[in-house]
Order: structure tokens, then sequence, then C-alpha cells
């Protein structure tokens, strides 16, 4: 018996059991909490692959496994955080915060269940990259993982943060359907992105790898939870500029 083949999917079923987290966290309004789950499950999710790889044990159970905790981890609960968000604007102006503002299914109108195109893209997005030979080394697409980090700050932001400008975009119902619609884009856009997957530490072929790191590192420090979609704006926009 190889325990190595079994160390990446104990990481990817501790994905799995953050995203459960999230998704009761998420739907029982700790919005804060949920975030952390799914931070947690991106933990897990990025150094299953690691490990499969430093071992030499990545195989399609461990492909389809990662793909299934996924779709919870960072499919599920940004779909249900945005759910969330869109409905508790409707308590905004009463002056109850979201971590405040209760659900009540009686109140709930439709268009907060626009929230959970975010899943169905993800679903969607997950479902074509294991399919995808173009996806080996790099993304097509954002990831699920960061554009789920990226829904998941906005709570973050207005909960913990005194940005003005932040607070009003964020908690403007128009701005959360576009960012929704952009989400959804931005998971199955034909646009590659690099990914974070090491096969050496040289600096030569990980200079724009480790140039992200550090200043994802800086902007966690100065910003906190506002440096996330930064973050994410930065990732984008350093692919494209390697790619030109």
């Amino acid at each position: 018996m190889n325990i190595k083949s079994y160390i990446p999917n104990a990481f990817t079923m501790a994905n799995l059991f953050c995203g459960m987290l999230g998704v009761f966290f998420a739907a029982t309004g700790h919005l804060d909490y949920a975030a952390y789950a799914v931070v947690a499950g991106v933990f897990f999710d990025f150094f299953d692959g690691f490990f499969a790889r430093m071992f030499k044990v990545e195989g399609e159970l461990g492909l389809q496994l990662d793909s299934l905790a996924d779709v919870v981890t960072s499919g599920v609960v940004p779909g249900m955080v945005m759910f969330q968000m869109l409905h508790k604007l409707e308590n905004w102006n009463t002056g109850e915060r979201w971590v405040e503002a209760g659900m009540s299914w009686d109140s709930v109108s439709l268009l907060p269940f626009l929230g959970f195109a975010i899943t169905l893209a993800s679903a969607f997005r997950l479902a074509k990259f294991n399919i995808d030979t173009r996806q080996t080394t790099s993304f097509i697409g954002l990831p699920t993982p960061a554009n789920a980090l990226l829904i998941l700050s906005l709570p973050l932001i207005v909960q913990f943060q005194d940005y003005a400008i932040a607070e009003t975009l964020i908690t403007n119902t128009w701005f959360l359907l576009a960012l929704t619609a952009l989400s959804c884009y931005m998971l199955n856009a034909e646009i590659p992105l690099f990914a974070l997957k090491f096969k050496s530490w040289g600096l030569a072929e990980n200079k724009i790898r480790y140039g992200f790191l550090l200043l994802a590192i800086i902007l966690l420090f100065w910003l906190t939870f506002a440096a996330i979609p930064v973050i994410i704006v930065l990732y984008v926009l350093l692919s494209l500029i390697s790619r030109a």
C-alpha cells in the first residue's frame, strides 16, 4: 500500500469539508465565517495538487474528486453568499447590517436567486476544465477558487473595513448583479491565465509567480480584505501582460 497516494485525496476531502462548513455558515447568515471556511478550503485545494505532483500520484480519481470538492467550496458557497448579500440589501435601509439581518423566506424576492448563477457558471467551468487538455499547466478563464475569494471578500470589506467608496459599491444591488454577470463570464472566458503550479523553484522560470505572490503579500498587509479584489485584478492583468 502506497500511503503517499492517499495524502493528496486527504487534502481534497479537507477542502470538501471546509466547503460544507461554508455552506452552513452562508445559509445561516454568517458570511464572515463562510469566507474563512472557503479560505481554508482554498488552502487545502492548493496543497492537494502540490502533493500529488510531488509524490507523482496524479490520477483520474484525484482530478474528479478535486472538481467535486471545488463545486461545493468554490461554487455553492459563493453563490449562496451572493444570494445572501442581494437579499440582505433589502434590510440595509432599515439600519440592519449584514451580520444582523436575518433570513425571512416570506420576504425573499426572486432577484437574490440570480446570485446562484455563480454556482452554475462554476460547475460548468470545472466540468470543462476536466476535459480541456489545454489547461494542464495554465488556466483558461478565471479559476473557481480565485472567483470564490473575490465574492467572499465583499462582506468582509463591509463588515470589518471603513472604506466608504467600497461600501457604497458593495451595498448597491446593480453593482452586485453586474459583478455576478462578470464573474460568470470570467469563469468561462477564453482568457489564458498563469497557474501557481511550481514544477521547480528556479527564479527564471517562475518570475511571474514569485512577483505576483510578493505583490499579493504586500497588498494583503496594506489593505487586508480590500486587497483581495485588487489581487484578482492584478492576477488577470499580469497574465495578459505575460502573454503579450
